[in-house]
């Protein structure tokens, strides 16, 4: 995603920090492949005992156990393929069971409101899970110009994650094909679960 301007991250609450940088970490593992020296940051991971704590340090293990290049063939198998890989890890599919629908038209018109351009280079469309990440911890930080409030980070959640993502980590957690990415799917459904329960509180 291109910038609409840059807010200073640093200023915001340590809760504010985790929570950007876990969409983060879920958008870098669902865009690419994580090579050798990623690998090796997430095996120092230590979660705490909470679900997530717990989905982190199942990450970690998952990650001190495999390989670069392991991980890459299994990211192609999952999501990519030969005509498509065995999950379709967008939007509109699991809200239609089509891709380029009304779903991805909606985003588009919210994205436009917010200051978001797609970059480019970028040829995915929107609605892709690391592309959804990816906004959400730039609402937080304020990469597209200030930090949105959090009715806005709800608004957005409720509308373009929080009504298919949960069932897309589900199924990256349950897929035979999956070996490190059933630890990413687990951290993906924990934390949806935390941030749905977060934002229905801040109501």
């Amino acid at each position: 995603m291109s910038l609409a301007g840059e807010h200073d991250p640093s200023a915001l609450p340590p809760e504010e920090m985790q929570r950007a940088q876990i969409y983060a970490l879920l958008a870098h593992l669902l865009a690419r492949p994580p090579g050798g020296e990623f690998l090796a940051a997430l095996a120092a991971l230590d979660g705490d005992g909470s679900p997530l704590g717990q989905a982190l340090s199942g990450l970690a293990e998952s990650a001190r156990g495999t390989g670069a290049a392991a991980v890459e063939e299994e990211f192609n198998t999952l999501f990519i393929g030969v005509g498509g890989g065995i999950l379709s890890p967008y939007g509109s599919y699991y809200l239609t069971g089509f891709l380029h629908e009304k779903p991805l038209a909606e985003l588009r018109g919210d994205m436009a409101l917010l200051g978001i351009a797609r970059a480019d280079e970028v040829k995915e469309p929107e609605d892709h899970i690391a592309a959804l990440a990816e906004m959400m911890a730039g609402l937080i930080t304020g990469a597209f110009g200030a930090p949105a409030d959090l009715e806005a980070q709800r608004r957005f959640f409720d509308r373009h994650i929080g009504s298919w993502a949960g069932t897309f980590f589900t199924d990256l957690e349950s897929t035979p094909s999956a070996a490190f990415y059933r630890a990413v799917g687990t951290l993906g459904r924990r934390y949806l679960e935390v941030e749905g329960k977060a934002f229905d509180m801040a109501a």
